[in-house]
């Protein structure tokens, strides 16, 4: 059996898009979970049941959970050589001080960011727990979980979550017998909106924003393509996993 799945949150634009076209493009079968389907991921299917888009509002995390525990319950595993979880999906509140964030709208980025890929998470490990084949989950971080940043309070805590959850997770799976392998990833700076909305706040909001608008009129900036390939070739290594918290931007 050659058939390989992917599950990918985020799917429907930016480097989670680029993502998901590269792996249909390598015949990869994927289930891509976000708020809107894409005409874009969809075309890049060379075959109807290669994709399945669902649109789930992730800050309903337990609703999204127990959605892929019931379809994984549907799955056997002799159909697939291999399964993995890509928790991309991620949102940035207002950029500003935190005393100057609404609380719905930090509450929104923490439940996106962090909470969906736990319970996900939890969800995809229960689920695929009896299954032989190879299970991988990558969690796409950054480097503002590893470096504080005013005005940038709640998106750092969801990616410093994402490490720490991903580490105590990998210990867990490292005493099962067929555990799953799990890396806790930073893809790099990419041209995304994300980037868009860091530039472009005001001065007196954010005082990062000078270097951030440096780093694309540099030409700093990885296009999404190039870091989704990067993403990708991270995830197809043979030693996946012996490092818990990585960055693509090293050997």
């Amino acid at each position: 059996m050659n058939k390989h799945l992917t599950i990918l949150t985020g799917g429907s634009r930016g480097m989670g898009l680029a993502m998901g076209q590269q792996l249909l493009a390598q015949g990869y079968h994927v289930l891509s979970i976000a708020r809107n389907s894409s005409s874009a991921l969809q075309s890049s299917a060379s075959k109807p049941e290669q994709l399945l888009q669902w649109e789930q509002d992730l800050a309903q995390s337990a609703a999204a959970a127990q959605r892929l525990s019931a379809w994984l319950a549907t799955l056997k595993s002799s159909g697939w050589a291999s399964i993995t979880l890509i928790n991309n999906a991620g949102v940035i509140p207002q950029i500003a001080a935190l005393s100057q964030v609404s609380a719905a709208d930090m509450i929104n980025a923490l439940r996106v960011g962090l909470e969906a890929p736990m319970a996900l998470t939890s969800a995809f490990l229960a689920a695929t727990q009896s299954w032989s084949i190879p299970r991988k989950v990558l969690n796409i971080s950054s480097g503002l979980g590893r470096r504080a940043m005013a005005s940038q309070a709640a998106y750092c805590t969801t990616k410093a979550g994402m490490d720490q959850f991903s580490s105590c997770v990998a210990l867990e799976e490292a005493a099962k017998p067929n555990g799953a392998r799990i890396v806790s990833l930073a893809p790099g700076v990419i041209d995304t909106d994300m980037q868009v909305q860091l530039r472009s706040a005001a001065a007196t909001d954010f005082p990062d924003v000078a270097r951030f608008a440096g780093l694309h009129t540099n030409g700093q900036l990885t296009s999404t393509n190039d870091a989704a390939a990067r993403v990708l070739a991270w995830l197809d290594r043979a030693d996946f996993g012996e490092q818990v918290i990585a960055d693509v931007r090293q050997p």
